[in-house]
């Protein structure tokens, strides 16, 4: 006699990589339920109101990654409300002597750009992009499969298989360096060098790492596809998820905290909420931090070696806060932009690559960076939807900022002062922004570790570093989005490829959920 299950697939968490598998699972036919903690949908990409009508993201902004994944066009998510608005220039690196450089996704524009800087540099950063692109493109295929020996040997090792030796041991060389030291090498121009160091370090990892370059070399894949903003807020991305699970006969539920995973004989066999109600299902997804997963929902079942791998995957020290800032005006920058697009993107403020790594100095003292490299977001510039008419919003993120700090001082203690600190660094480039302030919206390193369920405030999960990635994230042992635990499996941004808004460790745990399926007898 066959089991009755509530559902066939219970996914833990409504982060946007678990609304992926959600869909995908719904997609397929699967009765699928999702279950929320928190009362709002989205996890870390999700957008809320505030102070009488501001939209405010109170996680992931720029939407970058997802777009070099299938997710959007084959779930159709502009029929659920998703509008993308593209991002011209997608960031621009603004500095005190009036000099600005601007990205575009149009190569040719962004090099006439770093061409009022430097005339080499423009033919260097043509160059890099377009010996970077092959490499990247065969990594983001890897990216979108389960990171097996096989899997990547198809993707990126053929693919440079085809190169003359020569240039595979160049390649290979680079791929070992720092992106700081491929940053070095390659341009002379001193403002092109900060701009680039600083966006690389967005991932985490110092310019200084070794086998970093990759941080920087997947830039170039951005000038193929480009970058958005959901109009309406980050967080209609997950919104538009949802709308499709539950036109798809799937359910998602908010306030409704996962307090345990029930395993009996090393299967999964249930789901137990914090209000004690069970829940059956063929599978369970964990959307949930990996630590959270084994260390609190499996408390009753994991094994003492187990636990102890567990325990010793690297979240690192947390490495940002961000203040979300109700606004009358929007930064006036003082540079030459006669295009004035400026604010279509990103800001990248940092003066100097000796400015970041002095920043980074002081996160390693276990203190706040006394200058803080900070990134400007003012996307009601192209989304005036985001606030009552008249007023904007201001995203400010900054790096480095230690989730433990020296000496045991708490965070309550100082949030309010790093985060002048971090508008007084806007304020460094466009005098006079901070004077525009209505309200804000602190998230200090604790504060994103408690709205999140984010050890360590790692909004990337788990240290982005070599050892923490392909097959190694976040073990080798649950590096295939499946578990120990005969049922259970992984979707968070601790498993291949990451963290950042891409959904594709949703995208590849959906594809492993339905083989399991397919193999179940019942």
């Amino acid at each position: 006699m066959k089991t009755q299950y509530n559902y066939d697939v219970i996914v833990i968490g409504s982060g946007h990589n678990g609304l992926v598998a959600a869909a995908y699972l719904c997609k397929w036919g699967y009765k699928t339920i999702v279950f929320e903690r928190r009362n709002t949908i989205g996890g870390a990409v999700c957008t809320e109101e505030m102070f009488n009508g501001f939209k405010m993201d109170v996680g992931g902004s720029a939407h970058f990654m997802i777009h070099h994944t299938p997710i959007v066009q084959d779930l159709e998510l502009y029929r659920y409300g998703l509008e993308y608005i593209p991002m011209e220039p997608f960031m621009s690196a603004p500095f005190p002597d009036g000099t600005v450089i601007k990205f575009y996704r149009d190569l040719d524009a962004t090099c006439e750009s770093i061409a009022s800087v430097s005339d080499a540099d423009a033919e260097a950063y043509r160059k890099f992009i377009n010996d970077w692109q092959p490499l990247n493109k065969s990594v983001f295929e890897s990216f979108l499969k389960p990171p097996t020996g096989s899997n990547i040997g198809r993707t990126f090792v053929l693919s440079q298989l085809r190169k003359s030796s020569s240039k595979r041991n160049e390649l290979l060389q680079n791929i070992m360096k720092s992106y700081g030291r491929i940053i070095e090498e390659t341009f002379e121009s001193e403002h092109l060098k900060a701009a680039l160091v600083w966006w690389g370090a967005q991932s985490g990892p110092p310019p200084i790492d070794t086998a970093s370059a990759e941080f920087i070399g997947w830039h170039s894949m951005i000038h193929l596809q480009g970058a958005a903003r959901p109009r309406g807020g980050s967080g209609m991305l997950t919104r538009a998820l949802q709308l499709y699970i539950e036109s798809h006969g799937g359910e998602v539920r908010s306030d409704s905290k996962v307090n345990r995973i029930v395993v009996s004989s090393g299967k999964v066999k249930s789901v137990e909420l914090d209000t004690g109600e069970r829940y059956t299902s063929r599978a369970v997804v964990s959307n949930a931090h990996v630590k959270v997963t084994f260390l609190d929902l499996l408390r009753d079942s994991i094994s003492s070696t187990l636990r102890n791998r567990v325990e010793k995957i690297n979240t690192g020290n947390g490495f940002g806060m961000v203040i979300r800032c109700a606004m009358h005006k929007l930064p006036e920058y003082s540079v030459n932009d006669p295009k004035n697009d400026l604010l279509n993107g990103l800001q990248l403020l940092s003066p100097t690559v000796q400015y970041l790594n002095d920043s980074y100095a002081d996160y390693l003292k276990g203190l706040p960076s006394e200058h803080p490299a900070a990134i400007g977001m003012t996307f009601s510039a192209i989304d005036p939807t985001l606030a009552p008419e008249g007023n904007h919003v201001l995203f400010v993120w900054g790096q480095y900022y230690p989730y433990r700090l020296r000496n045991g001082i708490p965070w309550e203690s100082i949030r309010e002062r790093e985060a002048q600190k971090l508008l007084g660094v806007v304020d460094r480039f466009a005098p006079g922004t901070s004077e525009h302030l209505i309200d804000w919206y602190i998230q200090s390193p604790v504060d994103i570790e408690k709205k999140h369920t984010m050890p360590n405030a790692n909004v990337m999960h788990v240290e982005m570093t070599l050892d923490q990635m392909f097959m190694f994230r976040p073990l080798p042992e649950l590096s295939s989005y499946s578990t120990p635990f005969k049922g259970l499996f992984l979707a968070s941004a601790g498993m291949h490829p990451g963290g950042g808004i891409f959904g594709a460790a949703g995208y590849n745990c959906s594809k492993v959920v339905r083989r399991f399926l397919r193999k179940r007898i019942f």
